[in-house]
């Protein structure tokens, strides 16, 4: 049996990780994780966390490119929609694993490497 408190720990902090920085910092967290927790559930988390990192990422580039090719009307919606976006979606996955530790959570929307 695995220890409840230290699976949502490590689960909340794999999906809140994306909170520290948006750079290679943050996504080294889960991988840190990934490779040090034996629980098959945390092992889920931090694997969903890495390919949320990922995706925000690829994301990211493209509002970015887009802000820098629109520079109107399109430059002041997307950058902070796109922020909601991903905040909102990490606070829904610290919510739901600290709800329900026993189940991994997984994003909507998202391409899935790992």
């Amino acid at each position: 049996m695995y220890d409840t408190d230290r699976r949502k720990l490590l689960s909340a902090l794999s999906h809140g990780a994306i909170f520290f920085s948006t750079t290679l910092v943050s996504v080294g967290i889960p991988i840190a994780i990934l490779f040090v927790s034996d629980d098959p559930v945390v092992k889920e988390n931090a694997k969903e966390a890495i390919n949320f990192h990922f995706n925000v990422w690829f994301y990211g580039i493209i509002v970015g490119v887009l802000v820098i090719l629109s520079f109107g009307l399109l430059g002041f919606i997307l950058p902070p929609i796109f922020f909601l976006i991903h905040w909102g979606l990490s606070i829904w996955a610290i919510a739901q694993v600290l709800s329900n530790p026993d189940q991994s959570f997984r994003y909507p929307f998202i391409f899935r490497l790992l």
